[in-house]
């Protein structure tokens, strides 16, 4: 895989809630240079990047409900609208993870198909992430952790998204592994699969990419594209 080939299938995230103005036109720069396959931010600087990336290709992603998903679904389906009119090309929307948990496909799926419906009326062609935060799934579902997974895939899936994504990468419960990437993909069925959470190295990259991940999202990419082409390892990243 060259550095083009793995840029494209990162979202360039910074999603700390102190990150400042100099940080997000930082991102900006490092998508514009080096063709990620969008910068993903939280909703106050969606306007802010989409601005910094017109005419690059790169797309403007937020996050929706993050990281608890704990809000409404009205507040996120609003939430979500105005992430599309701020210009957004894709959002991440964490789904509610008490219904998740009790594999309640019924509940996870009515709630994503207000904040779907909310985000296209605004923008037809937005391209809808869910979070599901996996790791949470696996420890409150011992026993049935595949089955778990099949069933977020399937709400997902029916609420009419695009990807399922597998974590926040803020939980305590930990973020993406190779095991429930693999069991997305398994279950996907016309869904993507996006992994984060604790995505820090190229070894790690390349793993999640081979169990079946179509796009990665992750604060190191820089750091990654550099080991890649040879350079050192180390990364900064935290949280995400």
């Amino acid at each position: 895989m060259t550095e083009k080939e793995l840029a494209s299938r990162i979202d360039h995230t910074l999603l700390k809630p102190e990150a400042s103005g100099e940080e997000i036109e930082r991102v900006i720069a490092e998508a514009r240079r080096l063709g990620f396959a969008s910068v993903c931010v939280q909703p106050v600087h969606a306007a802010r990047v989409r601005a910094g990336l017109a005419g690059s290709g790169v797309r403007t992603c937020c996050v929706i409900g993050f990281p608890h998903g704990a809000n409404r679904p009205t507040v996120k389906a609003i939430e979500a609208t105005a992430a599309c009119k701020d210009g957004c090309d894709e959002i991440d929307v964490v789904g509610f993870l008490p219904a998740l948990v009790a594999r309640d496909v019924y509940a996870v799926k009515a709630e994503l198909m207000e904040v779907v419906r909310g985000a296209r009326a605004a923008n037809p062609r937005i391209v809808v992430k869910v979070i599901v935060e996996s790791a949470v799934i696996v420890a409150g579902n011992r026993g049935a952790e595949e089955a778990a997974i099949a069933d977020a895939c399937r709400a997902v899936r029916e609420s009419g998204a695009d990807f399922i994504k597998t974590s926040t990468g803020y939980h305590p419960a930990g973020g993406a592994s190779v095991e429930v990437v693999g069991w997305m993909k398994k279950y996907a069925d016309g869904l993507l699969v996006k992994a984060s959470g604790g995505i820090r190295d190229l070894a790690t990259a390349r793993a999640m990419l081979d169990a079946g991940a179509d796009r990665l999202g992750l604060s190191a990419g820089v750091a990654i594209l550099s080991e890649l082409a040879g350079g050192s390892a180390s990364t900064g990243a935290v949280g995400y």
